[in-house]
């Protein structure tokens, strides 16, 4: 069976489990991020979705964090929201996982339906693969989901979803974060559980599993990759980090992690496993780079709903990143890209086209 961080089936309920190699050795993923949208969704979101799935056709699909708005008024139009964007990969089979956005909660206070609650109505799905999440570890749903080899039950990568918070708090030790970014980081004890349970799982398997790493909200790393600095941040900086890390793709917006360095890109170095760490949350960031032997890379924000480059231009990012694995390449991840919505001749007008929620499958 494929074992993940709370050392129970992957997915309970789903009808995937285990996920494993395809004979040819081959596993392909899809990050989906920032559908960001209520119970009435822009209906080329939806559609975005369909066609990468048609054309793709993962084994696996994440979606990293903000998938809904704070615009539900109930705990059903919640489910309604969160529906909408499971569809797509409910209808075709595909198994899938999803982790936590600063937005999620937005609409809590008013609906009383938390992350927890969230989570709990993923896993009702039949092709979700989400965990409970270890007990005891800040943020909701953490997990380290094992993919089998092609040939036998033993591990050959992993993904791993970390919940990467809301906001700061207003203050520590009586100080308030004016001047410093007021996103949430990974917490210590999230680093640490990431160290003990790779640790656990080389030990079980007898070699450090490859893998990679999903969170919403970015670590200081990206900041620092674009222009190979920490402080100088000038057009000339960034040509010698695009030589220096080998960066594709777009830089729009400041990158918006939080006021401290969680030290999680340490603790990989130090591990080994994680190929690649990608997040969402900057919607019109899409670049990727090598930052010292781990890519670094964001998902480009796939709703409509949400916000977008402006003018003319509003939508021409909205995508989906793909990546393709190889169980007997080196590393067995062996490319990543992004394909966008212009790719499959949506619509990419300034226009609100949303529609009616999908209806919520019986018993939901």
């Amino acid at each position: 069976m494929a074992f993940g961080s709370s050392g129970h089936a992957a997915g309970a309920g789903t009808a995937n489990a285990p996920l494993r190699f395809n004979p040819n050795g081959r596993f392909k993923i899809v990050q989906f991020n920032d559908t960001q949208d209520d119970h009435r969704i822009d209906r080329r979101t939806i559609e975005l979705m369909d066609r990468v799935l048609d054309a793709e056709r993962p084994d696996l699909v994440v979606l990293v964090g903000d998938l809904i708005n704070g615009g539900p008024r109930t705990e059903l139009e919640t489910k309604q929201a969160l529906n909408n964007v499971v569809q797509p990969m409910e209808r075709r089979g595909v198994a899938w996982a999803a982790t936590f956005g600063n937005h999620d909660e937005d609409s809590t206070a008013a609906t009383g339906f938390d992350e927890k609650d969230m989570l709990e109505f993923f896993r009702g799905y039949r092709h979700n693969v989400n965990e409970p999440g270890p007990e005891g570890i800040t943020g909701t749903g953490n997990m380290n989901l094992l993919i089998n080899g092609s040939r036998g039950n033993a591990p050959a990568f992993a993904v791993w979803l970390l919940d990467s918070g809301r906001y700061a708090p207003e203050r520590i030790a009586g100080q308030d974060f004016e001047g410093y970014p007021d996103w949430d980081w990974l917490r210590g004890d999230q680093v640490g559980w990431y160290l003990d349970t790779s640790a656990a799982l080389e030990q079980r398997a007898g070699f450090p599993v490859p893998g990679l790493m999903f969170l919403h909200i970015c670590l200081w790393e990206h900041r620092f990759m674009w222009f190979a600095s920490v402080d100088s941040r000038t057009g000339a900086d960034h040509e010698r980090a695009v030589r220096k890390h080998g960066i594709t793709g777009e830089r729009n917006e400041d990158e918006c992690p939080g006021p401290f360095n969680s030290g999680m890109f340490s603790a990989i170095q130090h591990r080994g496993d994680v190929r690649g760490v990608f997040v969402g949350h900057d919607h019109i960031n899409t670049y990727q780079g090598d930052y010292y032997g781990v890519l670094l890379g964001y998902g480009p924000g796939t709703g409509f709903g949400a916000y977008g480059l402006g003018g003319e231009d509003n939508h021409r990012l909205r995508g989906a990143r793909v990546f393709h694995l190889d169980e007997n390449a080196e590393g067995v991840l062996v490319e990543t890209h992004n394909v966008f919505a212009r790719d499959y001749g949506i619509d990419l007008s300034n226009t609100d086209q949303s529609t009616d929620p999908q209806p919520l499958p019986p018993g939901r």
